[in-house]
């Protein structure tokens, strides 16, 4: 069984910034991909980042790219996302998931996510 545990969320001003954790645990290997993803109120779970962990290659949501960064560490399957220049749009709950199957590229669609984390809330205050 796999667990996702996110950590790191919180209450911001616009311009800050925000770290987030995901620690991995259970039977995962470098054939499961790592990505991020966030939920607004009355919106559809979009994809912010992700990690294929293999190469280590990342990709990232247009909306994010150049303030997101999402790394990991592989001693401690985990996996982050440092969010600069945080924008009340950026508001919305944080999702951690793990894709099997994906050793060298990253799904952006949901259902291709077999596990989830149970989600940090990030809040930017304009």
């Amino acid at each position: 069984q796999v667990q996702l545990v996110e950590s790191g969320g919180g209450l911001v001003q616009a311009g800050g910034s925000l770290r987030l954790s995901c620690a991995v645990s259970g039977r995962t290997s470098s054939g499961y991909a790592r990505a991020w993803f966030r939920q607004a109120p009355g919106k559809e779970r979009e994809f912010v980042a992700g990690i294929s962990w293999s190469a280590g290659l990342s990709y990232y949501a247009d909306s994010v790219k150049g303030r997101f960064t999402i790394s990991r560490d592989n001693a401690k399957n985990t996996v982050y996302l440092q969010m600069n220049s945080l924008k009340p749009e950026d508001t919305a709950v944080y999702y951690c998931g793990v894709a099997a199957g994906y050793a060298y590229s990253v799904p952006r669609d949901t259902p291709r996510y077999g596990y989830w984390g149970q989600g940090t809330q990030v809040t930017v205050s304009s």
